[in-house]
């Protein structure tokens, strides 16, 4: 219970502090689209994330779209974690080492980043975190075949939520090969279970495959030193990752198997990613890594409990860490955290056209760096004005895309407005140089511009039309 809260607490702390970045406005979008838009769209891009936006579109017709009410389900799936360090370590290491896993592992500070996230990162680690508890407690009593159905069914959802997230089995594999060695039968039921819970994400492969060049075409191929340089990225902080992988490697000499099994599982995982983005694509991102970090808690947890000769030196050893971390803390919640490295205003874009809007007015937005600009500037909008994207024939949803389609021939699609607002990226001292140059051919022609109000990555203008 109290690494759960804890986790609660610290991720309540500005949960409305950041904007929204660039991932959580997509979920935004295609949260608030309806069921056969959102199917209609993940066979174009995606289907990766088809199980978390349908949840999130259950959740927001439900709770609302405030960044909190949004965020609140990975609030929840971090303070789940939590708990789930703190079983898993007492079961291996101990009372004391589970409660020192737990309350580390809410105070790391990718936790509370990524609990703040709109996004499913925080339920992968929750949900491959579950598995690993799940497959211990099936070779606890591994004749038991509904212990089997239970871990084969959160193998599923682990995949459901990310394809990538399935190398948590390599680490798993590793621990039923020697668990094998004592007690026949282990391996197959195993490999059964595995395998059943892949298999419910075949048609997820399929369409993920076909989709990942697509949307992860930018992803660098690592190289060597990428295995090491992970790992500050992973927990969001230098300092802290060699904390609690020095605290990881003081429980050495705590139960073999237990140890290999935490360990196999915090670093197989990053190390396959690793191999498998040597070819046409890479899959090497520390989000995708962000479910090992669980497995460094309750490793940590077991070396920091061996350390410490009662509960007072772990309070001081904890306080002492958390001091440590705080500037990291500190930094997750920064107003364009997730946004980096737009660092684009959306909310103060919505602001300016809030205080001068006038009845008819327009908007042009500019896709750019960030390339969902137009769906932060409408987020923020919400509850304000609503304004006719000009150029717009189709929007995004309709075309069962991210993106909209935009009039071939932009004269066409002007009706007359006498102002239009033009948000564009960056802060170009004529914004019109930032917009396609056949809409901007027609915007000069037919308005001048009024006034501009440079902002934190974009850039507000105002046009008004010549007489």
């Amino acid at each position: 219970m109290w690494p759960a809260l804890a986790t609660l607490a610290i991720a309540f702390l500005r949960i409305n502090g950041p904007q929204l970045g660039t991932d959580e406005l997509v979920t935004s979008d295609v949260g608030h689209r309806s069921m056969g838009q959102i199917l209609a769209m993940l066979h174009n891009v995606d289907a990766v994330h088809a199980t978390y936006y349908v949840l999130m579109h259950g959740w927001m017709a439900v709770f609302g779209d405030s960044e909190a009410a949004m965020r609140m389900p990975s609030v929840l799936a971090m303070s789940g974690t939590a708990a789930l360090v703190a079983l898993i370590g007492r079961r291996l290491f101990g009372p004391r080492a589970g409660m020192c896993g737990g309350m580390l592992f809410a105070l790391i500070p990718v936790v509370s980043r990524f609990a703040q996230e709109a996004r499913s990162y925080a339920l992968v680690v929750l949900a491959a975190t579950l598995a690993t508890f799940l497959l211990l407690r099936a070779l606890d009593m591994p004749r038991r075949w509904w212990r089997w159905a239970g871990y084969a069914l959160c193998v599923a959802v682990v995949g459901l939520l990310h394809l990538v997230a399935l190398t948590v089995l390599a680490g798993h594999c590793v621990a039923v090969v020697l668990r094998a060695r004592q007690e026949s039968g282990v391996l197959w039921r195993f490999c059964l279970a595995a395998l059943a819970g892949a298999a419910c994400v075949v048609p997820v492969v399929v369409l993920g495959t076909s989709q990942a060049s697509r949307q992860l075409f930018w992803v660098p191929e690592p190289d060597a030193w990428g295995l090491a340089g992970i790992w500050p990225q992973v927990f969001a902080s230098g300092l802290c990752a060699g904390v609690v992988i020095t605290l990881a490697a003081m429980a050495w000499m705590e139960r073999r198997d237990a140890v290999l099994l935490c360990f196999t599982v915090a670093v197989l995982p990053p190390f396959v990613l690793w191999v498998a983005s040597h070819g046409d694509i890479s899959y090497f991102r520390f989000q995708y890594a962000m479910f090992t970090v669980p497995a460094w808690a309750v490793l940590a947890g077991a070396g920091l409990a061996r350390a410490t000769r009662s509960w007072l030196s772990v309070g001081v050893a904890l306080t002492v860490f958390g001091l440590l971390v705080l500037p990291d803390q500190r930094r997750m919640r920064g107003e364009f955290e997730h946004d980096v490295p737009h660092n684009a205003d959306y909310m103060a874009a919505a602001r300016t056209i809030e205080k001068y809007y006038r009845s008819g007015d327009a908007a042009v937005y500019v896709k750019g760096a960030p390339w969902m600009l137009d769906q932060g500037v409408r987020y923020y909008l919400r509850s304000g004005p609503k304004l006719r994207e000009v150029f717009v024939a189709t929007s995004a949803a309709e075309n069962n895309e991210l993106y909209p389609v935009y009039c071939p021939v932009p004269v066409t699609c002007l009706r007359g407005e006498s102002r239009i607002w033009v948000v564009v990226p960056g802060n170009n001292p004529d914004p019109l140089n930032s917009v396609p140059a056949d809409q901007a051919r027609v915007l000069r022609a037919k308005y001048t511009t009024s006034g501009t109000v440079p902002l934190s990555g974009l850039t507000v203008a105002l046009l008004k039309r010549k007489r």
